[in-house]
Parts: C-alpha cells; sequence; structure tokens
C-alpha cells in the first residue's frame, strides 16, 4: 500500500451521502479495516476473534454484554464465540470478584500471545493510515469519535 506524504484534499460534497456523517463513518471503517483484515485472517483469526482478543488485551475482564457492546455483536452469537476461544484457550470465564452472580471474561496467556503481534500490526497500520495529518488532527478526530460513540451508549 502506498500512500503520499499529505492525504488527498477531498472534494466537495455533492452528493447527500458524502456529506452525510453516518456514511462517511460508515465508509471510511470499511476502508481502515479491509486494508487490516489480511493481516487478521493470516493470523487465523476472524473479525470478531481479533476484535475481542483486541478488547480484552489490556486485561481487564469484561461482562458478555460489555464484550457485545464493544465488538458490536449480538450477545448469543457472542455467547458462543466464547465458548469457542475457551475450548480454543484464548479466553477464561471467571467469577467478578465484586459481584459473585457475574462472569467475565478474561484473555489467557495464550489468547495474549495470540494477539500480541496483531495489536503491533494494527498500530503500524494506523500510524500509516495517519500519515500526514498533524497529531493534533489525529487527537481531534479521535476526541469526536469517542464523543459520539458516548452519546451513542448513554441513548
Amino acid at each position: 500500500m502506498s500512500r503520499s506524504s499529505k492525504p488527498a484534499c477531498p472534494a466537495p460534497a455533492t452528493r447527500f451521502i458524502d456529506g452525510y456523517l453516518s456514511y462517511l463513518l460508515a465508509r471510511a471503517s470499511h476502508v481502515v479495516y479491509s486494508e487490516f483484515h489480511a493481516q487478521v485472517q493470516a493470523a487465523g483469526l476472524s473479525q470478531l476473534e481479533w476484535r475481542l482478543l483486541a478488547t480484552l488485551s489490556d486485561g481487564d475482564g469484561l461482562t458478555i454484554g460489555e464484550l457485545a457492546r464493544e465488538i458490536l455483536a449480538q450477545q448469543p452469537t457472542l455467547t458462543k464465540l466464547v465458548q469457542r476461544m475457551e475450548k480454543a484457550g484464548w479466553v477464561r470465564r471467571g467469577e467478578d470478584p465484586a459481584d459473585a452472580r457475574r462472569t467475565l471474561v478474561f484473555e489467557t496467556a495464550q489468547g495474549r500471545a495470540t494477539v500480541a503481534a496483531l495489536l503491533a500490526q494494527a498500530k503500524a497500520h494506523e500510524d500509516l493510515l495517519l500519515q500526514g495529518f498533524s497529531e493534533r488532527d489525529v487527537t481531534a478526530l479521535k476526541k469526536i469519535l469517542r464523543t459520539l460513540i458516548s452519546r451513542g451508549d448513554e441513548a
């Protein structure tokens, strides 16, 4: 993939979708992930397995509901995925120390080893995509995206 040092200046919006935020976000997400997807597949992971392991990579356990929201999956689908990944040794379920009624999902050492190289590749891919943008612009973009996500979580 070759990128110029400066991002191309987009043409002014002429069609509705060219200026529609939802469309632009979806399209940008598709472009960004489709370039990285081959690396995820080469590591032997599905898109949902990658998202789950990346989400759990900080070591904190999450409930199935929290994970479903974070990785954009339906709870029943995620429950089956966690069961498969637990059998593969990538995740484990454990009791929530704060509430014994809740079960948390944690990444295992094998899961961390499986996703470690991908995390570095994802960061390098992001750096390449954002080449030519100022640190200020990147920070502003991520802040705006986090704010939009939090507004959706509140709804």
